[in-house]
């Protein structure tokens, strides 16, 4: 395998996507770019989810940017894609926003989130037909059940591809999460892999104080996954956590990388702050989160 002087060797052989081998700090730059647009997304809407999406981002550009993820932006119904689905759809704003950059559609689209009619709303939608959107999201809780139907279903199928699925610490707190990863041990789901955004946050206070899920990568082990738990900001760690799934192909059990992520991550009035997993900031905050974030114009 070519690697590049100075490049982190990522996943190429996993994917069918040009130019994926780049440095992690190549890799942080499109991260901070990716954050920007979903302030701005939020920002311009003055409505929204923001500080999930800022938490993802690192896991999500590797997935996208890092050679990970089979797909193809001028074909996005090509059936040997890798499957990607949102179960907390509510932190759309960084799929949107990755979607547009990977040019699935006019990047001006994403300036009508949450207006009446858009297909960029408030959860991702199949509805409306928007390119690169495999799953519509609203009630948390349903995506991993999903995700495992579409993973079964590609043997059925004849199909080679794997499904990832992004889902949340809150979410957890239900029931159905637990059938599903029951029901995917069972089945040797192992072309699942299941990304968990473990930032303790949800929209009513800590998930602690909520109600306490407690320890999910034990939980998830106890249920027979092949669990991951890394820092969600941690370029090396989500590069191996993916390779540690591409390995787990054949051993019939799903994988789960279960990352400890930071809620709001990279703006510094938002990191950890629960309060903002809603809410627009104001022009003062924007400008100083762009300028945080290096994309200040």
């Amino acid at each position: 395998m070519r690697q590049c002087p100075g490049a982190s060797l990522l996943l190429c052989t996993m994917g069918e996507r040009k130019g994926a081998y780049v440095t992690h700090q190549e890799l942080s730059k499109k991260a901070n770019e990716l954050r920007a647009t979903v302030l701005e997304i939020v920002y311009r809407a003055q409505s929204g989810h923001p500080g999930g999406g800022l938490g993802m981002a690192d896991v999500l550009t590797v997935l996208y940017y890092g050679g990970v993820l089979r797909h193809d932006p001028s074909r996005p119904a090509w059936p040997e894609r890798d499957r990607f689905l949102l179960s907390n759809g509510h932190t759309c704003p960084i799929l949107y926003a990755i979607l547009a950059d990977q040019g699935y559609f006019d990047r001006e689209l994403l300036w009508s989130f949450r207006k009446l009619g858009a297909p960029v709303q408030g959860h991702p939608s199949t509805s409306w037909e928007l390119p690169g959107v495999e799953v519509s999201s609203g009630s948390l809780g349903h995506g991993l059940s999903v995700a495992l139907g579409q993973a079964l279903a590609a043997p059925v199928m004849g199909g080679r591809y794997r499904v990832f699925v992004h889902i949340s610490d809150g979410e957890c707190q239900e029931g159905q999460p637990w059938e599903a990863a029951t029901a995917a041990v069972h089945h040797k789901a192992d072309n699942l892999c299941a990304m968990l955004d473990w930032n303790l946050c949800q929209i009513d206070g800590p998930t602690t104080e909520v109600m306490d899920t407690g320890d999910l990568a034990a939980k998830f082990r106890a249920f027979g996954w092949h669990v991951q738990e890394i820092d969600g900001h941690d370029y090396g760690a989500i590069e191996r956590a993916f390779q540690a799934f591409a390995d787990a192909q054949g051993s019939g059990r799903p994988t789960l990388i279960a990352c400890h992520n930071v809620l709001g991550k990279g703006v510094s009035f938002m990191e950890g702050d629960y309060a903002w997993h809603h809410g627009a900031p104001s022009d003062e905050q924007f400008k100083q989160a762009l300028e945080e974030l290096g994309a200040a114009s």
